[in-house]
């Protein structure tokens, strides 16, 4: 058992605290499913992530482990091995190990020193839930190196599997034809993505005829910029978002940062969202990104993490030329 692929006819107890319609989740129930799986679920639907917590563990203490065959712990398996680590390893046990909260609050989000108490206290956690781990599966092969070198977890356990898109929402639809070239972008704003290179690159190009941004997501009064060729929209259902992304003439994936190196393991979320749409868009030059896109796809281009100048010149480029193919055709 070495891929989420490799469970079959198995009775599967699934367990994740993260909301249930959450894309990971889906995607793993449905792989576990179609693979001849008999699969339980512990998953709440609730918003509030205490309360999701409260129902897993409540749920688990009334399992038995006897009626299954294996557990498969989903997203933030962190919170639930240390705890019932010892109940569920009675069986197989498969994680997804999607996040490392060392990585993510020491050197993302820079909340800890990686050598201070809580820095070394995450990090046992992080190593201790690889342990109990028969199998992982991570989302690229870059993080997937990262993990096993970080937390001596032994390669042959670790998998890749890479996110999808829904793809009763996600689809392509008619090609736009704006009078200006429209281009989007929507993430939850966490510093990894670098959304501040994107603002840098949209005052570079303020004066730029033609041209319209569209940013959507939790940005707040306070990280808006002044823009008159920029619609900000704090977040939109996942229907609406699809059609905004339908209108735009390119989509920038991310991820741009250039100093989280986390930002270099990973692919990020909505790059899988437009390719299921067949849009083109603008990627992070990195190792992550290389592995599932091309520079001989028509519709990808990378850029220089960091660089909103790069960013800019690449954006005007597109522009350029797309406008150029669409006045020819007319």
């Amino acid at each position: 058992m070495r891929r989420i692929t490799d469970i079959k006819n198995k009775k599967v107890l699934y367990i994740a605290t993260k909301n249930r319609d959450y894309l990971r989740i889906t995607q793993e129930l449905r792989i576990l499913r179609e693979n001849g799986n008999d699969v339980t679920e512990i998953v709440s639907s609730s918003k509030s992530y205490p309360k999701r917590l409260f129902y897993v563990y409540k749920k688990l203490l009334g399992v038995k482990m006897r009626d299954f065959d294996l557990s498969f712990v989903g997203f933030a398996p962190q919170l639930v091995l240390p705890i019932f680590g010892r109940k569920l390893g009675k069986k197989p046990i498969a994680t997804d190990f999607f996040i490392s909260m060392y990585d993510t609050l020491c050197f993302d989000r820079n909340k800890f020193k990686p050598k201070s108490l809580a820095g070394r206290l995450i990090k046992h956690i992080d190593k201790k839930t690889l342990a109990m781990s028969d199998m992982a599966v991570c989302d690229t092969k870059a993080h997937g190196r990262y993990f096993c070198n970080e937390f001596d977890y032994p390669r042959e356990k670790m998998s890749v599997l890479y996110l999808e898109a829904d793809s009763s929402i996600y689809y392509q639809r008619e090609i736009p034809n704006n009078e200006e070239f429209t281009v989007l972008y929507f993430g939850s704003i966490l510093p990894l993505q670098g959304v501040s290179v994107i603002l840098d690159a949209i005052d570079i190009l303020k004066n730029e005829k033609g041209l319209r941004f569209v940013i959507i997501g939790p940005l707040g009064d306070s990280g808006r910029r002044e823009s008159s060729i920029t619609e900000y929209i704090d977040w939109l259902p996942q229907n609406e978002l699809a059609e905004k992304i339908a209108q735009a003439d390119l989509c920038l994936g991310g991820h741009f940062d250039g100093s989280i190196m986390k930002a270099r393991r990973t692919i990020a979320g909505k790059t899988y969202i437009y390719r299921a749409m067949g849009k083109p868009m603008i990627l992070g030059e990195n190792p992550a990104n290389h592995e599932l896109f091309s520079e001989t796809d028509e519709n990808v281009w990378f850029v220089e993490m960091g660089s909103a100048q790069k960013l800019a010149e690449l954006i005007l480029k597109i522009k350029n030329k797309r406008k150029g193919c669409d006045e020819e055709s007319n």
